[in-house]
């Protein structure tokens, strides 16, 4: 049997690494990333070009099912795949770690919403941790910002006071409360990205006082087929491998 992974995340290479070599896996990276983890087995690197050019790739490698086990806010590819493996008729399956519980966070529904809460509260130290694109939306803030990143955002798209912190998870919660309490953070600004890899954030957080804003996931396109752990994909593929023709 022969799977297309879609990923990047931890849970992804964790997948690979349970699959590998028993089914022929290939996990497809976004490329965005310098220097990435890299799973076990084939590794393609980069985008399809769209629904269109993911349907042609898939018609062409002899792949017999799909895991999307990308990063639950990156609704893009998620869509094209849900899309092509519709159209081709091929067995799709979408590995979604569960969602953060929010307790007593301020849920929004995008960066520019947050940026608009932000604003309207009046914070002026934050804490913003949702990735090199999610800048952007801050760049007339008159706040200060501590910027957590993997890669370096566009200069241009960053708000006028800031300091970038370079680092990958996973997070300890004692060290993100000493970050924070050290930078005098007055407000979190987050993703509900789910799972344990980044959680203590959130954590400190709550343990401080500390006010978070965070970001609600993009819905699921309608229909597909989803499980929340490694161990369900895992299943899933397996059972799929175990069938007759």
């Amino acid at each position: 049997m022969r799977v297309l992974l879609l990923g990047g995340t931890a849970e992804a290479r964790e997948l690979a690494g349970r699959l590998h070599p028993r089914i022929d896996v290939i996990s497809s990276l976004a490329g965005r990333v310098p220097d990435p983890a890299l799973p076990p087995g084939e590794v393609r690197v980069g985008g399809f070009g769209g629904v269109e050019g993911l349907r042609n790739w898939l018609t062409g490698s002899g792949v017999d099912a799909v895991v999307d086990a990308t990063h639950p806010f990156a609704a893009t590819i998620t869509a094209n795949a849900a899309d092509a493996c519709t159209a081709l008729r091929l067995p799709h399956l979408v590995l979604c770690r569960p969602p953060w519980e929010t307790g007593r966070a301020t849920l929004v529904g995008s960066d520019a919403e947050a940026a608009a809460h932000v604003a309207a509260k009046g914070y002026g130290r934050v804490f913003l941790t949702t990735g090199r694109s999610g800048a952007a939306a801050f760049r007339d803030s008159a706040a200060w910002f501590l910027i957590r990143v993997v890669t370096a955002p566009d200069r241009a798209e960053l708000p006028a006071d800031h300091q970038l912190l370079f680092s990958r998870g996973p997070y300890r919660f004692d060290d993100e409360c000493r970050l924070m309490a050290q930078n005098a953070i007055d407000v979190l600004v987050t993703k509900n990205s789910g799972g344990a890899h980044t959680r203590a954030k959130v954590d400190a957080a709550e343990a401080l006082g500390t006010d978070v804003v965070m970001i609600a996931r993009p819905p699921l396109p309608a229909g597909v087929a989803t499980v929340e752990s490694v161990s369900g994909a895992q299943q899933w593929v397996l059972g799929r491998a175990a069938q007759p023709g």
